[in-house]
């Protein structure tokens, strides 16, 4: 059994015990957290097993499914797909070491039920990166769905069917559009090869060589599924109705790693599959890219909603890493690729930051808060840390990414990256506009610090309720720590991701250079 399965399998074996624990959070949590951890544990093998000038897909395995069809259950790793496993199995733990901080489950749930279908999640989300067989990648794309759709229609707000239905149809409905796309080219492969094949490195061989008109309506298809996901502009939409209604651990788990699962499409399947399509639409892609960027930028700094504000401000984001991934520059894509993972690391801090003003305060709207520094003062660090990792400050893990896509896409499409630039000036403005908001000033009301408990806590009726606020405590700093220490490291020392994505990358831009 290869690492990569073990992962996927151990959270599948965690999350049938967990379900079973539907009369004790406590023990249920507990399995939770220590199921997450020990499949995070069986990431460091697999990243010390990985021989980044290597064979492209390694670890593979691989069993007969419909064999008549040519599919199979494969699994493998490149790059960049091990940086994305990777952050997975550090964002889970954190999600479920969270829970009761930053999310109350409603009356009735319990914590067996809703970590069962966090672990599912993960293992599907894992597959998902790790999948070689299009068919199954098509099947898991589907699939993973589903948890997620119960985990915010059964656990979120007050709205939460209504974005659990539209997260899953607009979805469901690219991933069907992606499905006669796959067919087309296992077709192609079926009139090449004299049978048809679901396999991806096939596949990567047997399309590249079809006629200019057939490699783009079948990029059309799968591009389309992958737009939705990541969100590109103008097929965003459901992505503040989701975050916003989500629980908090679930959107961690959304805006942090299902919506690379869009980006992460676009280099493993378009570029090297449709060549000569992915060079002759990406003017077009770009448009989108840069509308994006401007478009979540602008909105986000007109939110009243800190959830819909991650939301806008992630949107901007992957206008970045798609402007990097289709300008075919080796730099700007590294810093796509890496932007995939960095951004994980800032928006899923942030999110967990947001959810414990949340529940301290109450309410979600900007407007509902001032001055929460001078009475939880780390809780004010945690914030402006997230944030300006978000921002990109130098030093922080998001720099490097944003300089390198820059960079690279400056050399062809200087227009473009100008344009895209702007959004660095607002997203500081709108980051430190949030900051300002939530932490700096007076505080709102006639907040006494000191009161209700000694120092570090206040009594603030406009923060929902009267009530003692704290600053953090053990356990919060706890779940916090290990992604302040990954935003500053990777700030300053990047190398070790840098390392392991670039061959991928290199082996994408080679597959898309030998095209027709």
């Amino acid at each position: 059994m290869t690492w990569v399965l073990a992962t996927i399998l151990l959270p599948l074996v965690g999350a049938a015990v967990v379900a079973g624990m539907k009369k004790n959070d406590r023990l249920a949590t507990l399995t939770a957290l220590v199921v997450s951890l020990l499949t995070f544990l069986l990431v460091i093998p697999m990243w010390a097993s990985y021989a980044p000038a290597g064979d492209r897909i390694q670890q593979k395995s691989s069993m007969d499914w419909i064999p008549n069809f040519g599919i199979h259950i494969s699994f493998g790793i490149d790059g960049i797909a091990l940086v994305m496993i990777a952050v997975i199995g550090l964002l889970v733990p954190i999600v479920v070491g969270a829970l009761g901080l930053t999310d109350k489950l409603p009356a009735g749930r319990s914590a067996g039920g809703f970590l069962s279908l966090i672990l599912v999640q993960e293992a599907l989300t894992i597959a998902v990166f790790a999948a070689t067989d299009v068919f199954l990648f098509y099947v898991l794309f589907e699939i993973m769905l589903i948890p997620m759709y119960f985990l915010i229609g059964g656990y979120g707000g007050a709205n939460r069917q209504y974005a659990a239905v539209k997260f899953f149809l607009y979805s469901f409905l690219g991933g069907l559009i992606m499905l006669a796309s796959a067919i087309g080219a296992y077709s192609l492969a079926s009139d090449k090869l004299g049978k048809g094949s679901f396999d991806w490195e096939t596949l990567v061989t047997v399309v590249r060589d079809a006629p200019l008109g057939t490699q783009i309506w079948l990029f059309l298809g799968f591009f389309l599924a992958f737009a939705i996901k990541a969100p590109l502009v103008p097929f965003h939409t459901w992505l503040p109705d989701a975050a916003g209604q989500a629980p908090i651990g679930v959107a961690v788990l959304l805006v942090g790693v299902l919506d690379k699962v869009g980006t992460f499409g676009f280099l493993r399947y378009c570029l090297p599959m449709f060549p000569d399509a992915s060079k002759e639409l990406a003017p077009w892609v770009l448009v989108l890219a840069v509308a994006g960027v401007l478009y979540g930028s602008i909105l986000a700094a007109g939110q009243r909603d800190m959830k819909r504000f991650i939301a806008y401000v992630s949107i901007a984001h992957f206008g970045f890493i798609a402007l990097g991934i289709f300008t075919f520059n080796e730099q700007a894509m590294v810093g796509s690729v890496s932007y995939m993972l960095n951004h994980s690391l800032a928006t899923g801090m942030l999110i967990v930051v947001v959810g414990l003003i949340v529940m301290r305060g109450g309410s979600t709207r900007i407007s509902d808060y001032g001055g929460m520094a001078k009475v939880t003062p780390l809780l004010g660090g945690m914030l402006l840390i997230a944030g300006l990792s978000t921002l990109s400050l130098p030093g922080t893990n998001s720099f490097i990414s944003e300089f390198l896509v820059l960079l690279g896409s400056f050399v062809d499409y200087p227009v473009y990256t100008i344009i895209a630039t702007v959004g660095m000036v607002l997203a500081a403005a709108y980051v430190l506009w949030l900051y300002q908001r939530v932490m700096q000033g007076p505080v709102r009301g006639d907040a006494l610090i000191g009161a209700g408990g000694g120092p570090g806590t206040a009594i603030a009726p406009e923060l929902g309720a009267t009530k003692a606020i704290k600053d953090l405590g053990g356990k919060e700093i706890a779940i916090l720590a290990p992604m302040v220490v990954l935003i500053i490291a990777l700030g300053f020392y990047p190398k070790p991701v840098l390392d392991t994505i670039t061959p991928s990358v290199q082996a994408t831009m080679s597959s898309v250079q030998g095209g027709k």
